[in-house]
């Protein structure tokens, strides 16, 4: 009979490898290991298998002699081992998730150029650490990590208007979540391609992608309310009020039930405060006058101050929705003024920048003195994008 620990030692030894080395390789404990090749214990047939790959022999376990109760037991116990060893830890993993909230709470404010280079960053590490040992609970929190950082990445491919590594990152997500049974983010993912083919024009698709993602959202969740927006916003451009204002009662009997969460700037963790953002937009779009109340309180509310450099998103957007609705008012300087200071603050997305465009034809078709000096703002805020 072969002897299994003596073929085992000389294979290593011919090839220059160390019981150490080859302990860390198959990741196995090296006492274990040590007591299979001094014949103390008898391999496993999975040990038998690795050692058979790693070296290039063809033992069998019938070679290694017969199996007592006492090995069944402690291979009970190496397996239970190998399956809680880890190259990851819970602190790693913690950190990993308070960097993603760090920037998902940071979206409103940075430049999407310099959130991309963030993400890629810890969506890289990610990756790496899915490649090591670790339990099947971090495996799973490892996915939903690189799911998280994925659909993100995708949301600033969007405002940057860089469709393919948009697609890319969404089916990333949307694999990920599914593999981890997360549907909060694969909710999220139907979420933000709605509001990428609205940006393209395409609202009908854009309906039918809020309505997917509100059949596979909690209904604890945050994307359901967000999905729920977006198809208003949807229905909004397609001129269809009743559905429109259908979506509004939605979202705001959906947000009242969800108290204001500790990180209400999340782009991810839904705010109750956000329903004004939204209703301004959607009733902007839909061309009611309804929305300037909504619009300024927007502005009064989040406004830092006077600088517009150091508005966040939602205030530039407030003060283009407030532009569309003051030109149907017929209060063009008034229009002019928030368009203006909208473009000129830099908030305003490559993928929004449609929106103060058409504040910009608008002014311009109708002759307007200002729109001169509109339309060479929207042209410089272009200019810095490219």
């Amino acid at each position: 009979m072969v002897d299994f620990g003596s073929e085992v030692r000389t294979a290593l030894k011919a090839q220059g490898k160390s019981l150490r080395g080859a302990a860390k390789e198959l990741h196995y404990d090296v006492a274990y290991l040590s007591r299979v090749l001094n014949g103390k214990q008898a391999p496993s047939a999975e040990l038998t298998q690795a050692i058979n790959e790693y070296l290039g022999l063809s033992l069998t376990v019938e070679d290694s002699g017969s199996h007592s109760d006492h090995d069944d037991e402690m291979d009970a116990w190496e397996l239970v081992r190998r399956v809680q060893a880890s190259d990851v830890g819970n602190a790693t993993l913690e950190r990993l998730e308070r960097a993603f909230d760090g920037l998902a709470m940071a979206y409103p404010k940075a430049k999407p150029e310099d959130l991309l280079r963030q993400v890629r960053k810890h969506s890289g590490y990610v990756g790496k650490l899915l490649d090591g040992k670790k339990t099947l609970s971090e495996h799973r929190r490892l996915l939903v990590l690189g799911g998280w950082f994925s659909l993100l990445g995708a949301t600033v491919h969007i405002d940057l208007m860089q469709d393919d590594a948009a697609t890319a990152r969404l089916e990333t997500a949307a694999t990920l979540a599914r593999e981890s049974g997360h549907t909060e983010i694969e909710a999220w993912c139907f979420e933000t391609e709605a509001w990428r083919v609205l940006t393209d024009g395409d609202y009908v698709q854009a309906v039918d992608l809020s309505r997917a993602a509100q059949e596979i959202a909690p209904a604890n969740g945050s994307a359901i309310i967000q999905a729920t927006a977006q198809e208003g916003r949807a229905h909004a451009r397609l001129g269809e009020g009743k559905e429109t204002y259908s979506a509004i009662e939605r979202v705001q009997a959906l947000s009242a039930s969800k108290g204001t969460p500790d990180t209400p700037e999340h782009h991810y963790r839904y705010d109750p405060a956000k329903a004004i953002s939204y209703m301004a937009t959607t009733l902007a779009w839909l061309g009611d006058v309804a929305a300037e109340p909504y619009a300024r309180e927007v502005i009064k509310r989040l406004s830092p101050g006077d600088d517009v450099s150091q508005w966040p998103r939602r205030v530039a957007s407030a003060n283009i929705d407030l532009a569309l609705v003051l030109l149907k008012d017929d209060r063009l300087d008034e229009a002019c003024d928030s368009a203006q200071k909208a473009i000129l603050s830099g908030r305003v997305v490559p993928s929004n920048q449609w929106r103060a465009l058409e504040v910009v034809k608008a002014v311009e078709a109708r002759q307007l003195p200002e729109s001169a000096d509109l339309r060479e703002a929207y042209q410089g805020l272009k200019a810095i994008e490219q």
